[in-house]
This record gives C-alpha cells, structure tokens and sequence, in this order.
C-alpha cells in the first residue's frame, strides 16, 4: 500500500473530472455525492461516461457490502451500462478480504483492473516522434477521430465512442487534446484537463493496428506538455489500463491505489 492520501486523491480527481465529463455530454446527468457514493451518470452509449465511486477512507466489510449493494441499485435504475471504480487501497484490510464475495452478492462482476498513478513530473520537456505530428483537438472532425481511436483501442462499437464525444464543446475548448498523425491518419490520442490543481490525463488511445510504437507515450507527452504550458500546473494524475501501465512511468507517473472496474451480472 502506498501513502493513503494519494490514493484519496486519486479518488477525488475521478469524481472532479468525471463531474465535468458527464454534465458535458448530458446537462441533466446524474451527478450526486451521496454518503459513500459519487454519481456521476450520463447514461450515455459510452460506458466510460457512466461512472460510480466509493468514496469512504477504510471503509470496513460490512460498510463496503451496503456500498456495493447501493451502487448496484443505481445502476440498475440506469438505460445504459457503465462501470462502477473501487479504489483498493481506500479499504480497511477486512474489506479487502470481502471484496469479492461482497461485490458478488450485489450482483457485480469484475470487468478489468486499473492503477492510479500521479507525480511532480511537470514541464516535460517538448515531446518528438519521428513518425508523427501533432494536431489539437478543435472540430468535430477531430472529435469523431479521437472517439474512434478510443473505441477501437477498447473495443467498443465507433457508435458509442463517438455517443461521448460528438459535439463536446468541453473537449474541443477546455481539454488539452491532441491527436498522434501518421501522415494523413490518427493514430493516438491523449487529452489533459486541469481537475483541482491537477493536470488529469483523459482518454490515451492508440490503435490496435499501431500500437507497441511508441505513440501512445508521445501523445500522452504532447498532452501534458501544452496542459502545463497553458496552465502552469506541476502535479499530473491518471487511471491506467493494464495496457498503459508499463509506459506512464517512463514519463514520470508513480502507481499508487489498485482499482477494480465492476458491471453488473448479465
């Protein structure tokens, strides 16, 4: 286990970002902070936009069962499916040893793991690829793009990619996102946002026909590097797949909460 407050952080920038992400697509999302539990529901095609967290520090066995068990219910209550986020380490060691068994009785089933990660690790120096050039994201042509990029890399329909992304005004104003161009073709993607003194890392996507290039890095790089400019920020935190996990600390990122993603049962 890491220092608890970085995990807490951790935590807290999801429900900061995950605020502005799911009133950004939808006005009347579901955005709640209720005991224990963050809403932050746009009940939107894209599952990532459809988020539930537990926010109680050592919460023990019983108190995590009636969590999971409330957290199940909302979704229930939803149209569209979306992913509830556990941060590990945010529970006492008798919670952890239920978990399972707890998240099983709610109906939940474990979708994929994650890893927050964060670090004093900004400026960056200018990133290069030789490969690539890098185009920031400001028309819905570069929208539908970087929804692609992402519904590829995580096999997702393009629908439902580009049902979280078209249109966003967030995304082409305020997020610092930038494609990775091969020539004429995006390739990767990585966008960053300032979340309470935090530049958060959002949405890093390489194609599957690409990737194990390098790219995902550079774009990522490229995205932190115009955030700070712009913003002056010197802390950078994210939520890594498995897939990104091994690159982020080559630029800086230090891991600290595990995360489960659960769905409900089918």
């Amino acid at each position: 286990m890491t220092d608890l407050a970085d995990s807490v952080e951790s935590m807290e920038q999801l429900a900061t970002v995950w605020r502005a992400m799911a009133l950004d697509r939808d006005a009347r999302a579901d955005v709640r902070d209720l005991p224990g539990i963050a809403v932050r529901w746009a009940d939107c095609r894209f599952a990532f936009w459809n988020c539930i967290t537990l926010t109680d520090v050592g919460a023990e066995a019983e108190l995590l069962s009636q969590r999971l068990a409330q957290a199940a219910d909302i979704m229930r209550s939803k149209k569209h499916p979306g992913f509830l986020w556990l941060f590990e380490d945010l529970l006492d060691d008798g919670a952890r040893s239920a978990l399972e068994k707890a998240a099983e009785r709610a109906g939940l089933q474990h979708a994929f793991p994650g890893t927050g990660m964060s670090g004093d690790l900004l400026p960056i120096p200018e990133p290069v690829h030789p490969d690539l050039t890098f185009v920031r994201v400001t028309s819905d042509e570069h929208l539908r793009a970087y929804a692609d990029l992402n519904s590829r890399a995580y096999g997702f329909p393009l629908e439902e990619g580009r049902d979280g992304l078209a249109g966003s005004t967030l995304w082409k104003n305020e997020v610092h996102a930038y494609l990775g161009m091969r020539g004429d073709d995006p390739v990767a993607c990585a966008g960053t946002v300032e979340a309470e003194g935090r530049l958060f890392v959002v949405l890093v996507a390489t194609d599957p026909e690409w990737q194990r290039r390098g790219y995902g890095e550079a774009v990522t790089r490229k995205a932190l590097y115009e955030g700070a400019r712009a913003t002056g920020l010197t802390r950078a935190t994210l939520h890594a797949t498995v897939a990104g996990a091994p690159v982020y600390p080559r630029i800086g990122f230090k891991p600290n909460s595990p995360i489960h993603f659960y769905s409900l049962k089918g």
